[in-house]
């Protein structure tokens, strides 16, 4: 039998990969903690074209990062954590002259199959259509920690003489890259390395500083998405069957006008309760709404399939495996499938009344529209939640609400407001009116439903894209641009996320 030669495939990477990613960087570094998920799908989603992987006979066996970024910043000192923004890869500038490499590894099984040689061709091919400068990255020096005579200054120059040899950094001169000195405290956590990398550049021979920045562009993603965010009234139902129809009343109309999304409010499935007509002790009436469970994320799925809308399934309380309540938003996509993004931060409320517990999962929800976030309510007034939604490339937050009277309303909408501004993102609000008697913590609701956007020249003015009437059931609709977003970041009156100041303050997510 004649034999065949392994099919080797250089691509893209996608959010399908980041498992495996993940299981091949345990490989790679058994002693470094690896990559979060939450992290890859960042990288991924903030700059899709920069991120690559070598599949061999379908097995990924190899993965590099890139993103772009400023020659000030890339050549200057930094580390890694302040220059990825925290791993994210967040501080991608579309603007940026230099292409910088936060990551390559290979299967340590596969070394000798020149797999890293593929990935740096696919860097500097990138490099090259994007016209930018070079590319630019520190680099591990896995000898150092065995050659405690040298400092990390002298043993790079050694290698660069031929004195010493390093697994990386002579591999890394092989393929083309210059020495600029070495970095301290790059990776602490690297103590082969004893925390220092190799600062090295590649300089781009066919960069031309005549091309126009847009030339060297990667395409745009879809550019205007509807939103529409359901002012939903609660009422006395006399069935589940009811309360369906009631949903689907809204998912039509919202379909007729061809919204990309419609929101629901937080707690919306609170109506359900006045089924029976009977008030039931607060200690129960949340492990009731618990059995419709499974009904409300059929019924959510089912109408977003057939209306062709993505639907934020406002929340509902949801019984978890270990028994606890947890307040779930379930977004529901028109390509059928179901996410569920529990709320973090359960009020004192909640907590005392209902017994409902904050969830530990913050992630962004891949879409047709793009990346997305959810923020239940109370959740907004967390800006620690937002920006890591954003980190990983979320551009919309939807905000849940179910607030009783003007001041609890103020504080989310104030907040929300502010979410939009220091990420320059949108924000989509939608709550409950009305009122529902004999449900307890259900007398009496405030809402003005509205999308707000930032406060910038390309923007809606007031920084509100849309507004309901207050307290009024209704719906309120937007088109966004995406676009606009991207300009704001790269050209704002203000920059919030490129100004960050990564060398002063970061923030750590310990449930990723």
């Amino acid at each position: 039998m004649p034999q065949t030669k392994p099919s080797i495939v250089v691509r893209v990477a996608a959010a399908s990969d980041v498992d495996a990613i993940v299981a091949l960087l345990r490989r790679v570094y058994p002693g470094l903690t690896p990559y979060a998920p939450a992290q890859l799908l960042g990288q991924i989603r903030n700059v899709p074209e920069g991120q690559i992987v070598v599949c061999v006979d379908d097995v990924l066996v190899g993965y590099c990062a890139t993103f772009q970024i400023a020659e000030a910043i890339a050549l200057a000192a930094h580390s890694w954590s302040e220059i990825t923004g925290g791993g994210y890869a967040s501080r991608h500038d579309p603007d940026g002259d230099w292409l910088y490499g936060m990551e390559v590894f290979v299967d340590p099984a596969l070394r000798g199959r020149r797999i890293g040689q593929r990935l740096y061709k696919a860097r500097r091919d990138l490099c090259a259509r994007l016209n930018l400068k070079g590319i630019v990255f520190g680099g591990r020096l896995p000898g150092l920690a065995r050659r405690k005579a040298y400092s990390a200054e002298d043993y790079a120059q050694a290698v660069v003489d031929g004195l010493l040899r390093d697994p990386a950094l002579s591999f890394q001169l092989r393929n083309g890259f210059e020495l600029r000195g070495v970095l301290a405290d790059y990776l602490p956590s690297d103590r082969e390395s004893r925390g220092y990398a190799s600062h090295l550049v590649w300089r781009n021979p066919k960069y031309a500083p005549s091309a126009a920045p847009s030339d060297r562009r990667p395409p745009r993603r879809r550019d205007v998405v509807r939103i529409a965010v359901a002012q939903y009234q609660q009422r006395q139902i006399a069935s589940f069957e009811e309360f369906g129809r009631n949903v689907e009343y809204f998912v039509d109309v919202v379909a007729d006008y061809r919204a990309d999304f419609v929101v629901f409010p937080e707690l919306f499935t609170l109506q359900l309760l006045s089924i029976e007509n009977t008030p039931p002790p607060a200690s129960e009436a949340v492990s009731t709404l618990t059995q419709y469970t499974e009904r409300l994320r059929a019924l959510l799925s089912d109408l977003a399939v057939r209306y062709n809308v993505n639907i934020i399934g406002g929340s509902h309380p949801t019984r978890d495996p270990n028994g606890a309540i947890l307040n779930i938003c379930y977004v529901c996509l028109r390509d059928g499938a179901v996410h569920a993004a529990p709320k973090i931060h359960p009020t004192p409320n909640e907590r005392d009344r209902w017994g409902i517990q904050g969830g530990d999962v913050v992630r962004a929800i891949e879409t047709d529209c793009g990346p997305i976030g959810v923020l239940i309510c109370y959740d907004s007034e967390f800006p620690e939640l937002a920006r890591h939604l954003i980190d990983q490339g979320a551009q919309i937050l939807f905000v849940p609400f179910c607030t009783d009277e003007r001041q609890s309303y103020m504080r989310v909408r104030y907040c929300s407001a502010a979410r939009a501004v220091e990420n320059q993102c949108y924000v989509a609000m939608a709550g409950n009116v009305g009122n529902l008697p004999n449900v307890e913590n259900m007398d009496i609701q405030y809402a003005q439903s509205c999308i707000l956007t930032p406060c910038d020249f390309p923007f809606a003015r007031d920084g509100i894209a849309a507004d309901a009437t207050p307290n009024a059931e209704t719906v309120a609709f937007a088109d966004i641009r995406l676009d606009a977003l991207r300009e704001a970041r790269r050209t704002g009156a203000v920059q919030n996320l490129k100004d960050r100041r990564f060398d002063m303050y970061a923030v750590k997510w310990r449930a990723d």
